[in-house]
């Protein structure tokens, strides 16, 4: 019988994300046996410690992963798409991107109060730059703090009064049962989501030819269309997720691929956003192009 070693995170979200990409292997291949090995990552650490800081280091929640697929201990990594750097170890790749989930943000409140009827003032927690930029964007009177936590953690600041409001992503939410606490889910158009939200990638060694075989059925080619042009987009850009920029992108029933984009300076000043749209094989060098558009925006501003 084949044998598939799987490693994640250990998070609550992360182990949901494992649970369905298990059942999935068991639906195309169900002699299979599969081993599932939890790692905790230089990104929880610094979750746990509940940093102020929003920042966090490129690649801090798939390090260790890459480092057990690299020495050989696990077959193949489970990510969130959005956690994982456009530049990977050369003998890395990424074999499947599973069909892509609800890629929208969704707006948490106290009171049931949509971003709209939010009083002055009010305290939004959030650990994203990308989120502080649209939020402030769309309600520049709103405060926005730093916030950090799984998601029950960042619920129960909110409700003991700590936050008026929290963003976080749809999807999230909705695996972990979280959904019926969701006030508003934050239209497209305004709150572009980070690269890759909403996409599970299971990221392998190149010369792991069986383990590309197991993969394959897994592989949803519209979902990796989208994914590779949003990566393009922010490879381009060469800021990781430190820079608060975004992407999504999406191939329509007439076979062409669009993406909408968002870039900022720091502070929030100067906010650009675009759309470019082509042939799909062109994926990867639409999101380069509309990257090198954005950031001719923000120069020319400066």
């Amino acid at each position: 019988m084949s044998k598939l070693r799987l490693g994640t995170r250990g998070s609550p979200l992360a182990l949901k994300q494992t649970q369905e990409v298990s059942a999935l292997l068991k639906s195309v291949h169900p002699g299979l046996e599969l081993e599932v090995k939890k790692f905790q990552t230089t990104g929880d650490r610094i979750s746990e410690w509940d940093s102020p800081s929003p920042e966090q280091p490129v690649g801090a929640f798939v390090r260790e992963l890459e480092a057990a697929l690299l020495s050989g201990e696990i077959d193949a990594a489970i990510h969130s798409l959005k956690d994982l750097p456009t530049q990977i170890p050369e003998t890395l790749e990424i074999a499947a991107v599973l069909p892509r989930r609800n890629p929208a943000d969704a707006l948490l409140t106290r009171d049931g109060l949509p971003l709209s009827a939010l009083p002055r003032a009010a305290r939004i927690g959030t650990s994203s730059l990308r989120r502080k930029v649209q939020i402030l964007k769309a309600r520049p009177d709103l405060t926005v703090l730093p916030l950090r936590g799984n998601v029950d953690t960042r619920l129960r600041k909110m409700k003991r009064g700590e936050y008026d409001g929290i963003i976080a992503a749809c999807v999230g939410l909705e695996r972990l049962g979280f959904s019926s606490e969701i006030t508003e889910v934050l239209p497209l158009s305004a709150f572009i989501p980070a690269v890759g939200q909403g996409a599970i990638g299971l990221e392998i060694r190149k010369d792991n030819d069986r383990v590309r075989r197991l993969l394959e059925p897994l592989d949803h080619r519209e979902s990796r269309e989208a994914v590779e042009a949003e990566r393009g987009f922010l490879h381009r850009l060469g800021v990781g997720c430190r820079a608060p920029a975004a992407a999504l992108a999406w191939v329509e029933a007439s076979g062409k691929l669009v993406i909408s984009g968002m870039l900022s300076d720091p502070e929030g000043r100067v906010v650009a956003q675009g759309e470019k749209s082509g042939p799909v094989r062109s994926a990867v060098e639409l999101g380069m192009a509309l990257a090198e558009e954005l950031l001719a925006k923000i120069r020319s501003v400066d």
